[in-house]
């Protein structure tokens, strides 16, 4: 059994954390304050080929994989939430379900321009009544001749105000609602089709400069070629998509604590008290080791979920454990941050009330720690 990254993800790693320093971290607390989409950030991960991060190099990707991009999304979380959201969005719940259940058209018209940066992708799941009961959809699409008229209001869609390409479900079998999730139909849109626009900008308490939207679809017409795998068989697109969105939201969890770790690291040697730095105390010794230690655990259950789903093994259960591990103890660390920075944690001066603010976020989408422990019971209770 061998821990170590292969020597192409250390250079990768090694790339990306580079960037993280020097391009991403200088602005992140400014971006943040005001709210500010990083959109040229997004177009020099696009150079770096971290957009394409999920795509095979046939087309137009790096062809990192799960593990690959679960680096990418580590290392650029642990300086910038925001942007490691972005980038695991686009990446985990766009280009992927295009690569894995889209016809060779489909890949061949978005995969390459998702993998250049060209467009940037976003996922439409969630609407008021479907969150934690995803399969409860309203959105409704109806088949006219060659084409598909979606009409419904979908919420929480990060990239929404940006996106040139959207995931979205929506329900097929009209004349029947109590199929539920075997009438939930999967489609790519483009938002130049007609009857697509975003909705309400949320204002939010953390992940503050990624773009969080309303879409609305209003006589949207799809051609019915963008459909994405078959009709009436979306939910299972939305189930599979979701393994690899929670193992982006567990990297991201991992980034942000690691963050939090190394500014706790910084802070403690520097900031004396009775004439000694306080990493010298052991109540602030105790937390950091506590930290490190959850941090190192966390990440090898989000790698192992990742190194599954690449060999195309079963991992839903392994990633609902990393998702829920990873986000629970982003925030505990996050709370431990702000504790040894004392007061100054407490201010703008330093980031960790910021990686406070974004981790919270972690416990919520992609599925909430509660529905992630449910998928976990219920493999447990079944294999006894």
């Amino acid at each position: 059994m061998d821990f170590n990254l292969p020597e192409d993800l250390v250079l990768l790693q090694q790339t990306v954390r580079k960037f993280a320093d020097d391009e991403v971290a200088p602005r992140a607390a400014e971006r943040d304050h005001a709210h500010e989409f990083p959109l040229e950030l997004v177009r020099s991960a696009a150079r770096l080929g971290l957009m394409g991060a999920s795509v095979p190099e046939e087309w137009g990707g790096s062809s990192l994989g799960n593990l690959g991009g679960s680096i990418v999304t580590e290392e650029v979380s642990r300086v910038d939430a925001s942007l490691g959201v972005t980038l695991s969005v686009h990446n985990s719940l766009v280009a992927t379900p295009i690569l894995r259940f889209g016809s060779d058209a489909l890949k061949r018209k978005y995969l390459p321009k998702l993998a250049a940066g060209e467009w940037l992708g976003a996922y439409a799941l969630t609407e008021a009544q479907a969150g934690s009961d995803a399969a409860n959809q309203a959105t409704k699409a109806e088949k006219r001749g060659d084409d598909y008229v979606l009409n419904g209001v979908k919420m929480w869609i990060t990239n929404g105000a940006y996106a040139d390409v959207f995931v979205v479900f929506a329900r097929t079998s009209l004349d029947d609602p109590s199929k539920k999730h075997k009438g939930i139909t999967a489609f790519v849109v483009e938002k130049t089709m007609p009857g697509i626009r975003p909705g309400k900008t949320e204002e939010k308490l953390g992940i503050r400069s990624s773009s969080t939207t309303e879409l609305v679809l209003d006589q949207c017409v799809v051609p019915a070629c963008n459909v994405l795998g078959e009709i009436g068989k979306g939910f299972s697109v939305a189930m599979d998509t979701l393994d690899g969105g929670r193992i982006g939201i567990a990297s991201q969890a991992i980034g942000i604590a690691q963050g939090c770790l190394e500014a706790s690291l910084k802070y403690a040697k520097q900031r004396h008290q009775f004439n000694r730095p306080i990493a010298d105390f052991q109540a602030i010794q105790w937390k950091l080791a506590e930290m490190a230690t959850s941090i190192d655990s966390a990440r090898l259950l989000v790698r192992r979920a990742a190194w599954l789903r690449d060999r195309g093994e079963p991992c839903s259960v392994a990633a609902s454990m990393a998702k829920m591990q990873a986000s629970v103890m982003a925030n505990r660390c996050a709370e431990e941050a702000v504790q040894i920075h004392g007061g100054a944690g407490y201010t703008t001066d330093f980031p960790v009330e910021r990686y406070m603010r974004d981790a919270r976020i972690t416990e919520i989408y992609e599925g909430t720690t509660e529905i992630q422990h449910l998928v976990i019971a219920k493999h447990v209770l079944s294999a006894t």
